[in-house]
């Protein structure tokens, strides 16, 4: 083995040795879930059909390595974040941007999907910006609640050579995405060096509870609406009274049980025996109608009946 060979093996065996491992960062798999749903959200603005992302995977690979596998085949963003001083790559597929062309000019994807290996036209690459600025927006959003940042997108690559944010042997953590709308998908990748996260390890070793994403407005309402609609049985009790076994038994047809309650006496409004209201017992054309007075307090109701006895 050569001297100059021999020093490359040692300075690889001292960067593996000060690599993170996932599970230092239990935070980031949580953060990169964020970005997901952050990103979904931001394009149900722009786009005709809903698309969905789903966290494909989180490793650790070589910045060079990662990237290679996306040569010729990818857009991508590199951002500069100024409070981390380091630089983040964020990039599409081919077939994440040819799927979202087709997405936000109402396509329904009944044509055959583009399947040549020419050069993105103009057109793609100006969406694709403007896809990256929402994905850079997603980005900043999750980790707001772990570490506040700014994204600044610098420039867009097709050369994966050039995407490169820092030495090509260097480690990062890869997320990847997976694209479905539709009825086509694509992949989107985030590419962060790992001696950016490492003033970080601190805030991303414990998971943030108590926040969850922002609830979707549109299955709220249904939700609501269907709860609205929901059938549900009252009773009005104007009386209870306990009975032996015997007293049962005895009882003929016929027969006449006596009341304490009044016309003025209260009612009791209830579902699946659940008390709900006191009301009173009314008349309106013919029918017994019941005026609701107040709530039924159970804390108030249980402690009264204890002072009573």
């Amino acid at each position: 083995m050569t001297t100059q060979a021999a020093a490359v093996d040692i300075r690889s065996l001292l960067i593996d040795a000060a690599n993170l491992s996932l599970s230092q960062l239990p935070m980031l798999p949580v953060i990169f879930d964020r970005v997901g749903a952050q990103l979904a959200e931001r394009l149900r603005q722009i786009a005709w059909a809903p698309p969905h992302f789903t966290l494909n995977g989180i490793g650790s690979e070589r910045m060079g390595e990662a990237l290679d596998g996306y040569e010729m085949n990818a857009i991508a963003g590199i951002f500069h974040v100024a409070t981390w001083d380091a630089q983040v790559v964020i990039g599409f597929d081919r077939n994440f941007v040819f799927t979202m062309v087709e997405l936000l000019f109402g396509g329904d994807g009944s044509e055959r999907p583009v399947e040549d290996e020419r050069s993105f036209s103009s057109i793609e690459v100006q969406i694709a910006q403007m896809l990256l600025e929402n994905a850079g927006q997603a980005l900043q959003a999750a980790f707001a609640h772990v570490a506040p940042l700014r994204l600044r997108l610098e420039r867009t690559e097709t050369r994966m050579d050039f995407a490169s944010v820092g030495r090509r042997h260097h480690p990062a953590f890869v997320a990847r995405f997976l694209l479905q709308a539709i009825n086509r998908g694509g992949e989107m990748f985030v590419v962060i060096p790992q001696a950016a996260l490492s003033p970080l390890r601190q805030a991303l070793s414990r998971v943030v509870t108590g926040d969850s994403p922002a609830p979707d407005p549109g299955w709220t309402k249904k939700i609501n609406d269907e709860v609205q609609r929901t059938e549900v049985s009252i009773s009005a009790v104007l009386e209870s009274r306990d009975f032996t076994l015997a007293d049962i038994a005895g009882l003929k047809v016929g027969q006449v049980l006596k009341l304490q309650a009044t016309t003025r006496s209260r009612v009791k409004v209830t579902s699946n025996e659940q008390p709900l209201f006191w009301s009173y017992l009314g008349q309106n054309e013919g029918f017994h109608t019941l005026c609701i007075d107040e709530p039924i307090d159970e804390e108030r109701e249980f402690i009264n009946g204890v002072l009573s006895r």
